[in-house]
């Protein structure tokens, strides 16, 4: 359902997202910018898919991002910067080297 409400000199659309998840509906009522929801719904339609689920999409990845952050156990931080690596400068110049010997 979308409604318009007039706040100042502009005009917001409000949507009304209802979602059927088994026996629990959820109502959600967002406050939009009229060009936000307009190129919203160009999107949505281009990809196939209702502006409720691109929302949830959205929503379910930006908070499972912060689920997923990879968590540096506290094993691999004790044991990291023992190893010293060579110069990468120096490597490369020895494996030249190696090359032009084995090569001549």
């Amino acid at each position: 359902m979308v409604g318009s409400r007039q706040k100042g000199n502009d005009t917001y659309n409000i949507l009304k997202f209802v979602r059927s998840k088994s026996a629990m509906e959820t109502k959600l009522t967002l406050l939009l910018g009229q060009t936000v929801i307009e190129r919203a719904k160009e999107y949505a339609k281009a990809h196939k898919i209702s502006l409720s689920r691109l929302v949830e999409n959205y929503l379910i990845k930006i908070t499972a991002e912060e689920e997923s952050a990879e968590k540096i156990t506290p094993l691999v931080r004790s044991l990291s910067g023992i190893l010293e690596l060579p110069d990468a400068d120096k490597v490369q110049k020895d494996y030249g080297d190696y090359l032009s010997e084995k090569y001549q």
